[in-house]
């Protein structure tokens, strides 16, 4: 593990938040939610994001037209599996800033590939020139085109790093 945060141990802090907030899986009630329909995330060019996900991470543009509430802006879908979607926009004319983690803002997107599809991917993704960070050799992370720090990992949808994440 990497020596990085606050250096004293929290385990008793996540003790307690677990004992009093994470119900067993036969006590958690369902979520009121289907699923996740999108993520939305702002683009600064939208042809340069159609290429990264489309051609480059092998991700359908699924949809695109404009924006219902920005007028001239685009708002395009890439298909990312199992119903999801990864959506961006464009807003044309605001002169937004360049990408930056903030409190409450993006840290990244983690996206679920198979184990063949990681390695190839993260090829695909090297050969591109972009820098990647791969962790245990299941786990990559790299810029989008916008700078949005991605994670492709070869875990399924409901494993955390070999922990399954139990269902109600």
């Amino acid at each position: 593990m990497t020596d990085h945060g606050i250096d004293h141990d929290r385990s008793a802090e996540w003790d307690d938040l677990r004992a009093r907030h994470l119900r067993p899986p036969g006590e958690r009630p369902a979520s009121a939610a289907r699923g996740l329909h999108h993520f939305a995330v702002v683009s600064s060019d939208v042809e340069r994001t159609i290429t990264f996900y489309q051609d480059l991470l092998e991700f359908p543009l699924a949809e695109l037209f404009e924006n219902r509430d920005y007028r001239g802006s685009t708002h395009f879908f890439f298909d990312v599996g199992n119903g999801n979607y990864l959506a961006y926009f464009d807003f044309p004319g605001l002169d937004l800033g360049d990408y930056a983690e903030v409190l409450g803002g993006l840290h990244h997107i983690a996206i679920s590939v198979t184990p063949e599809q990681f390695d190839r991917l993260v090829v695909k993704v090297r050969d591109a020139g972009i820098e990647v960070h791969v962790v245990n050799g299941d786990s990559a992370y790299f810029p989008g085109p916008d700078g949005e720090r991605l994670e492709l990992l070869s875990y399924p949808l409901d494993d955390m790093y070999g922990t399954v994440i139990a269902r109600p």
